[in-house]
């Protein structure tokens, strides 16, 4: 088993073929990708992810302070990762409870971590 099937099996994704069995990207999933990536890439908000992959689920109070900003900023990108079906929610009383609704996030995470990390140890 390869180190792509045994991460996404980890991170219960659903299974997919091999990308290097799959047919060229179309504009389309082009465009969705490059949408993907645009909200990953963001500081904030790959804090915010980072914080819901530790604590599982969080409220808007604790992520802000999770991450040293205001509830406000953080409910703004909060609502941004639920509208691109990254993170789900449940109101409990007053509180939202905000969670990573898509395990492949987590894996992407996880991957550009390692991408990062292994740049830097080669000097890049």
């Amino acid at each position: 088993m390869d180190i792509i099937t045994q991460t996404m099996e980890q991170f219960s994704c659903r299974p997919k073929p091999a990308l290097r069995e799959r047919p060229l990207l179309t504009p389309e999933q082009v465009a969705d990708l490059t949408g993907i990536f645009k909200v990953l890439a963001n500081e904030n908000r790959l804090r915010i992810l980072h914080a819901l992959v530790r604590a599982e689920e969080l409220r808007v109070s604790e992520l802000a302070e999770a991450v040293s900003m205001s509830p406000q900023a953080v409910s703004n990108q909060l609502q941004l990762l639920v509208l691109r079906g990254i993170l789900g929610c449940r109101r409990e009383g007053l509180n939202m409870h905000y969670r990573i609704s898509d395990p492949c996030v987590i894996a992407l995470l996880n991957y550009g971590l390692c991408l990062s990390e292994e740049a830097r140890e080669r000097g890049e």
